[in-house]
Order: C-alpha cells, then sequence, then structure tokens
C-alpha cells in the first residue's frame, strides 16, 4: 500500500497546488453531490444520436496547447485541506470500521462454516484485505456520512474480494456486482467507453442507494442484504408466503436459495474475523485513517498509458483505481476526473502542464452503415486485425450501422469526443454471411461457452460476445443463453410446390410429435419421470 509522505511534503505539495490553483478549474465530486432519488435510466441505445453521413466534412486539426493544471482534491471533501498531522487521520481504520458496527448477530452452523473457510485461507484473506485497502477509507465515510451500519463497508469482501474487474457468469460486474439492468437503474452508464459498474466512485454511491432503499422497503436490514443478493421480489413472495402459513418472517425463517442462505452468515464470518482477528490466527494489514487516493480532474481526453506514466504509476495500479474504463483513453467528457494516490496525484498534477504533444492518440468513429470490419478499417485507415482489436470484435461479425468504433486519431480527427457520444456509444453486431437466426436456451448442469460454442458450431469468442461474457466463463444451471445459427438454405422451386400441395392434415403431421404406442411410450414416460 501506498503511504503518504511526511507532513513537510504535504506542506510543500499543499503550498504548490495553491499556487497552480489559479489556473485551474475545480473538479466537481460526484460523492460531494447532494443525494437524488434515483431514477429509471433508458439504455444507451435509446439515446444514441443518429450516424454521421459518410460525406461529413473533415473536422479541422486542433493545435495542441499545455494542458490546464488540474487540483488534487478528496472526493468527499473537496473543499477541506488534508491534514496528515490531525490527531483523525493516525487512528487505526479497522477499530472505525468495529465502533460503527450495530446489526444484530447472526450465530450458527452456518457462520462457523465460513469463518473455518477463512481462517485456514490466511494467504486469501490477506490478499482480499491488502486490496480492500485502497477503497475502504472511501467507503467508510460514505457509509458514515448516510449513517448506515459500517458492516456493509464489509459487503465487497464477500461479492467480489474488493476485485472491482470482477465479472460473474451471470454478468454482474465490479466490487459491489451489479448486474446490468439494476446498474443502469442506478445511473451507472455502460457504453462502448466504460462502465461504471466498476468505478470505485459511482458504483459506491449505487450500492449504498440501492441498500438505503432496501433498508427502508423491509425496515430490516439482513432481509435487505438478502434482497441484494435475491432481488427484493423474491424476498417479499417468501415473506407473503411465510405470512399465509402463519410463520415467522426474518431471515433465518425464510425459504431461499443456497446461496442466499449462506450470504449474511459470510458477511457475519468477515465481521468476527475484523472484530477479533487474533481469535482466528489472522493478521489484517495496518490501515490508517486517510484517504488512499485524492481525485484529480481532467479536461482533454488522454490515453490510460499516458495518464499512468505522468503520475508516475503502474499501469495495473492506476487501472486498480480507475478500473471503469473499457478502451485505452479516458474521455474527459465522461470521466471528468481520475483516481491517484496522494504522491502520484502530486506528479501527475506537476507533469500534466508541462507535457507538449498529443495527450490522446484515439478518438471515436461512428460507422455510417452496415460495415465488415475490413471495410471499416479502410475508411479510418487502420489496419483490420488492429480494428477488431482493439474494439473486440469478433470473426465472421458485422459492424452495424450507428455503432461507435475507437479508432486513431488523425489530422482530419483531432477534436475530443463529444459527450453524448462519451456517455450513449453503443456497438452492435451482426453474424457475417448467411442470415441468422435468434436462439434463446436455457443453461444446464456445467454448461460453459465452450461446451455451447460446441453444440452449436461456433466459436467461442462468439457465444461470449453474444453474452457479455469471458471466453473461459460457465454459466449458472437456468441461465439464459442467446446464440446465433445460420438458418437453412431456402427450398428449391419444386420442393416449395410441393409443400403448397399437401393437405392441411398433412402439414399438421409434420408439426405435431409422433404418438408413441404401448411399452414404448410407457418406457419414455418412466424415463422421464426419473430425470
Amino acid at each position: 500500500m501506498n503511504r503518504f509522505p511526511q507532513a513537510t511534503g504535504f506542506a510543500a505539495l499543499w503550498l504548490a497546488l495553491s499556487v497552480l490553483a489559479g489556473c485551474a478549474t475545480t473538479a466537481v465530486d460526484p460523492a460531494a453531490a447532494p443525494a437524488e432519488p434515483a431514477t429509471v435510466v433508458e439504455p444507451a441505445q435509446s439515446t444514441t444520436p443518429p450516424s454521421p453521413p459518410a460525406t461529413e466534412p473533415a473536422q479541422p486539426a486542433e493545435p495542441e496547447s499545455p494542458a490546464p493544471t488540474p487540483p488534487a482534491v478528496d472526493p468527499l471533501r473537496p473543499e477541506q485541506r488534508l491534514d496528515l498531522d490531525d490527531r483523525s487521520a493516525q487512528l487505526d481504520l479497522w477499530q472505525r470500521v468495529r465502533d460503527g458496527f450495530v446489526l444484530t448477530d447472526l450465530d450458527g452452523p452456518l457462520v462457523r462454516d465460513r469463518e473455518r473457510w477463512y481462517a485456514t485461507r490466511p494467504d486469501y484473506v490477506q490478499r482480499m484485505t491488502e486490496r480492500g485497502s485502497r477503497y475502504l477509507f472511501h467507503i467508510v465515510e460514505e457509509v458514515e456520512k448516510r449513517g448506515m451500519p459500517t458492516e456493509l463497508a464489509l459487503l465487497p469482501f464477500i461479492e467480489s474480494a474488493f476485485n472491482p474487474q470482477a465479472m460473474s457468469s451471470a454478468k454482474a460486474s465490479g466490487m459491489w456486482q451489479f448486474m446490468p439492468a439494476t446498474g443502469r437503474h442506478f445511473e451507472l452508464r455502460q457504453n462502448v467507453f466504460r462502465d461504471d459498474r466498476r468505478s470505485v466512485l459511482d458504483s459506491t454511491r449505487a450500492a449504498l442507494d440501492y441498500l438505503q432503499r432496501l433498508h427502508d422497503m423491509f425496515d430490516d436490514w439482513h432481509l435487505a442484504l438478502a434482497a441484494y443478493n435475491w432481488g427484493e421480489g423474491n424476498v417479499q413472495r417468501a415473506i407473503a408466503k411465510n405470512r399465509r402459513a402463519g410463520k415467522a418472517t426474518d431471515y433465518e425463517s425464510l425459504r431461499m436459495p443456497d446461496e442466499t442462505r449462506w450470504y449474511v452468515p459470510k458477511l457475519q464470518a468477515v465481521k468476527n474475523i475484523v472484530a477479533r482477528p487474533a481469535d482466528f490466527g489472522l493478521e489484517l494489514p495496518v490501515l490508517a485513517n486517510h484517504p488512499y487516493f485524492l481525485a484529480v480532474g481532467i479536461e482533454r481526453d488522454i490515453d490510460v498509458e499516458l495518464a499512468a506514466s505522468l503520475a508516475q504509476l503502474s499501469l495495473d495500479e492506476f487501472r486498480a483505481l480507475n478500473p471503469q474504463m473499457n478502451r485505452p483513453v479516458i474521455l474527459a467528457a465522461g470521466t471528468p476526473q481520475v483516481l491517484l494516490p496522494y504522491d502520484n496525484a502530486n506528479h501527475f498534477v506537476r507533469a500534466l502542464p508541462q507535457h507538449r504533444g498529443p495527450l490522446a492518440s484515439w478518438t471515436a468513429w461512428v460507422a455510417p452503415k452496415t460495415l465488415k470490419p475490413a471495410e471499416a478499417a479502410d475508411l479510418v485507415g487502420m489496419e483490420e486485425a488492429e480494428l477488431r482489436d482493439v474494439n473486440d470484435i469478433p470473426p465472421r461479425m458485422l459492424v452495424r450501422a450507428g455503432s461507435t468504433l475507437l479508432v486513431p486519431r488523425s489530422p482530419h480527427r483531432q477534436a475530443d469526443v463529444p459527450e453524448h457520444l462519451a456517455d450513449n456509444a453503443m456497438m452492435a453486431l451482426a453474424p457475417e454471411g448467411r442470415a441468422m437466426r435468434r436462439v434463446a436456451l436455457k443453461a444446464g448442469k456445467r454448461e460453459s461457452v465452450a461446451s455451447v460454442a460446441k453444440r452449436y458450431r461456433v466459436s467461442a469468442s462468439q457465444v461470449a460476445q453474444w453474452n457479455g461474457v469471458s471466453p473461459g466463463a460457465r454459466f449458472r444451471p437456468g441461465q439464459s443463453i442467446v446464440v446465433y445459427v445460420a438458418q437453412k438454405a431456402p427450398r428449391s422451386a419444386k420442393a416449395s410446390t410441393k409443400v403448397v400441395r399437401k393437405s392441411a392434415a398433412a402439414k399438421t403431421v409434420v408439426h405435431k410429435p409422433a404418438r408413441k404406442s404401448g411399452s414404448a411410450a410407457t418406457k419414455t414416460a418412466k424415463r422421464a419421470k426419473k430425470r
């Protein structure tokens, strides 16, 4: 974990930032804005503007000028100066978490089982807590600001092991594991350039909004947590069923899937370990009670690699704090600030205004019509293989009209990507070759992308792209899967004539399964019962 410099180093940085602040635009912190009720956001496709015509005049090249100096601030308290000598900054963050525990404890075999699981995996616990150390202060601050139990700050431990890049087989993403539709409902943008379900600030805001709404609905934190995992509709139906049967309606009395049954006991086990790590033979990393990262505003599009380089930060560490980017460029219109550790924010603030040359080597291009990737590559002046790679286009797929592709900047494409594309860019693909038909199916046991691809004679990358998962992913039993298969070749004129002449009764026989008779039918029924 990166450590803050001594107070003298901070004073020097603060003086430098104060001098530079006169030419800087103050960053807007989403966490500092007043909370608003969550509203349903229409899918990005519905707001995408019409595609520009193929004959659109070339944009004039913009001269490169020194980038404005951005400020570095605490995202939650941008108006306050950080004071590393403050007594509160020297406190133990874990103790602050413990002091905020208020949920009624669960106790039972499920809790004991999860305690043993973690206690026998100290290396896993160490990796998980060290990864979480980047984000925990920010989450605790948000939780306390809302007057919520600090146990909720531990929820990413069981959702994703505090991995903001985590993606489940059901397409839940980020350290708070938002499903696509739920994410859109809580204003988490998901488009070509970014997925805010992975954003540290935005996903935390959305998760706490959701948990607060669930608590308002059920007036019980255990039921709110069950609904976060299982869905509020399922919990409401389980409660109604118990009421009709005259049974209790608390968390432990409801009938629910195993995953939800284990969900709160798992959180209770993590809570117990944080409260008394020595009792389980575990040691938690030392965490000081101050921000791990600062927010630095950006006013021009900038390549991810260049931003990391200016901050003197490894690419992996930069992406750990800014995991929402889907492409190798950060669009200022959609992501107006980046998160950086304290020392690296200092480097970035000093280096950015001194940088000469382009900040971004990529921009957005909207396909004017449905194109083969090779045709699109020719139009934008790049190799087909590079176009496919940077835009994740699988083999034998067409780029549909209106799709937004990432392409290199050129003398005719120098302007930063506008806000409507940064927020709503979409890419739609269609199978190449013969007309395809959509096939929807439910996953069986031990179903994977590879097994579905093999069954339908398509590539694993195609199945992964159609279902928004990785090529090596597995599907949950019962999960909906979509594949596209080639339609059968049209019948010849002679064959079509024969079909027209068939009687209506004959057509009915073709579409109805043949009836089995006697013992054969009985055996089939018995086999079905066994299954």
